[in-house]
């Protein structure tokens, strides 16, 4: 007989329907797999021979057996296809009646005591399968909570084949509530009070944080740039509706916690050895990297200038365009990769350049060597370039600097305006965002601006994308101070933070 059942391939952080269709036929005893499967795939037979018997369930396995998983031409990979495979294999023996079978979808790997273990992309499959108007979903009774971020969906899950079965056989039941989750937002560890002087730096990070623009800190370690970046994801506002489960989507394909991802946004912070494929994404089957991971957060990579080149340079496309592509030749895998980059930067090899107390002891080849590292293309792309000097004694023992909840309050406030400006309120609002076309409707300098601006131009040999960055910064500065038009000073203070590299290493 030939049986059907249903369940998901994921390719980087989209799930495609794959049919396992298994044919049991008298002859030479053999079991063979098709349609690209992977070794951890083809492995699926021993798992589920072991599975079958000692839960006591009774297959022929003295016969011909074929199982295809289409479409034959996407690469399935992993050991989410189990419980889909044995099942379409019990189906196929005529030994059970499985009605459900071909209007559910299976996901879970098989332990050879018959038990349903988690697998990771739970989320991004069961979204799939509510497009495609399937009446249900199985899964592991581990991913319950994170199969339920899939509304309108029933889900049910499942701890062992036998209750599998028993659900495919008959009528599917209402669908058990899922389990209450003891992850909740809060205020986190971290507060923007406890940084102590940085007042130019704290006003980047406001602005940063109220336009989506990218942020460079500049200045000697321990002058509190790592500080400072782990507080921007608590000044932002929450995640919308649409965010959070884009989040989930992409952390649930990297088998992260989906949870997590929707209770605050993302803060990435990869290590400087990091290779081109982690922070991009890649591999044979290509995966989310660290840039999509920070979807809908913030990508933080501190020692900047110890990074790869190569790996830094990648970041150009995803920074431009909010997207990675990922091209194999087996075809091409879009992932979403709309993020804050915020980077850290000494200004010298041994971090005491510009110290008043401390003699550097780098040469001026090895100081121009370290700053090389990071091209003019790249620096472009960062909208606020802030010196973030040592701090004296009183600075250090002087007062709490405003809470993180009275600059969230500010932050919240300006991406409304900019969200009622352009009548929507996903992340393209963002005046970081903006088309070039919609910035110069929001955007109108008046006379002494245009002359500030031409000034700048000349001054400092911006490009044209740098004096887009500079208008983009104005304008979330004017939604800061509740202005509807961008007035000198706002170009005056925007201008302040697109300095070059090495006048943002030396403190004003």
């Amino acid at each position: 007989m030939l049986a059907t059942s249903l369940t998901a391939a994921l390719l980087g952080v989209e799930a495609h329907l794959v049919s396992v269709e298994a044919d049991s036929a008298p002859g030479f005893p053999r079991f063979t797999m098709v349609g690209l499967a992977d070794s951890a795939v083809r492995e699926s037979e021993s798992r589920i021979r072991a599975a079958l018997r000692n839960c006591g369930i009774p297959f022929k396995w003295d016969r011909r057996i074929t199982v295809n998983l289409a479409p034959a031409g996407l690469r399935k990979g992993g050991s989410s296809f189990d419980l889909a495979t044995a099942a379409a294999l019990l189906a196929a023996d005529a030994t059970l009646v499985l009605p459900q079978l071909g209007r559910v979808m299976l996901v879970g790997e098989l332990g050879l005591d018959g038990s349903v273990r988690p697998v990771s992309g739970v989320l991004p499959m069961l979204l799939l399968a509510r497009r495609h108007g399937l009446a249900a979903a199985l899964v592991p009774s581990a991913c319950h909570r994170e199969a339920a971020l899939a509304s309108g969906l029933p889900v049910f899950p499942v701890a062992s084949v036998p209750e599998a079965i028993a659900l495919l056989s008959s009528e599917l039941p209402e669908a058990p509530a899922p389990p209450t989750s003891d992850s909740a937002p809060g205020p986190g560890d971290v507060d923007l009070a406890d940084v102590r002087g940085q007042a130019l730096a704290r006003r980047a990070l406001e602005i940063a944080a109220a336009g989506g623009h990218n942020l460079l800190l500049a200045g000697p370690p321990g002058s509190g740039k790592t500080m400072l970046a782990r507080r921007l994801p608590g000044i932002l506002p929450p995640l919308g509706d649409t965010e959070a489960v884009e989040t989930a989507v992409i952390h649930s394909a990297a088998g992260l916690s989906a949870e997590e991802a929707i209770v605050r946004r993302p803060f990435r912070s990869p290590h400087h050895s990091a290779t081109e494929a982690a922070l991009v994404g890649g591999g044979q089957r290509p995966r989310p990297g660290e840039v999509s991971l920070a979807h809908n957060g913030v990508l933080f990579l501190d020692e900047l200038a110890e990074f790869r080149r190569a790996s830094l340079e990648a970041l150009r496309q995803p920074l431009e365009d909010g997207h990675v592509t990922v091209a194999r030749h087996r075809g091409v895998c879009r992932m979403p990769a709309r993020f804050q980059l915020v980077g850290a930067l000494n200004p010298c090899p041994c971090g005491r350049s510009g110290q008043p107390r401390v003699a550097c002891r780098c040469t001026v080849g090895e100081v121009r060597a370290y700053l090389g590292r990071l091209s003019g293309p790249l620096l472009d792309r960062i909208d606020l370039h802030v010196a973030v000097p040592a701090l004296a004694f009183d600075e250090v023992a002087g007062p709490a600097g405003e809470p993180t909840a009275a600059v969230r309050d500010r932050v919240v406030a300006a991406r409304a305006r900019q969200a009622e400006r352009s009548g929507s309120a996903n992340s393209l609002s963002f005046n970081a965002f903006l088309p070039n076309a919609r910035l110069r409707e929001v955007v109108r300098p008046g006379t002494d601006g245009r002359r500030l601006l031409r000034y700048a131009v000349d001054r400092l040999g911006l490009s044209a994308r740098g004096l887009d960055r500079i208008l983009r910064v104005a304008r979330t500065i004017s939604d800061l101070s509740d202005s509807e038009d961008v007035a000198s000073e706002h170009l005056a203070e925007a201008l302040q933070f697109r300095r070059s590299l090495g006048e943002a290493l030396t403190p004003p």
